[in-house]
């Protein structure tokens, strides 16, 4: 998994409803804590900001690098997600994808 970084771009795994923020939203990172939390930035088409909120890592996957300017492939993305998930997720997800390739 690719470590977080200032200005990456993120996008949650969880629903923040306090925040009015949901699975898929996305944010920058603004502020990186020795805690290994991570303020995120959310904001809107203007540019002004709709929610500041703490996360860890575990939280949100990382889908724009800001350091070397580019978008996280799909399978980067896809990677990152099932490393948050337990072993059993994990099985049932690769069962799944057993059954994907069988019907295509």
């Amino acid at each position: 998994m690719k470590k977080p970084s200032l200005f990456d771009v993120v996008e949650l795994l969880i629903n923040l409803p306090e925040a009015k923020q949901f699975i898929g939203s996305q944010g920058s990172i603004v502020e990186c804590f020795d805690d290994g939390k991570y303020e995120i930035e959310f904001s809107n088409e203007d540019g002004e900001t709709t929610a500041l909120c703490t996360l860890s890592e575990q939280q949100f996957i990382v889908v724009w690098q800001a350091k070397t300017k580019t978008w996280l492939s799909v399978s980067e993305r896809l990677n990152a997600v099932i490393n948050n998930l337990s072993e059993d997720k994990q099985q049932e997800l690769l069962n799944f994808a057993r059954f994907l390739h069988q019907v295509s």
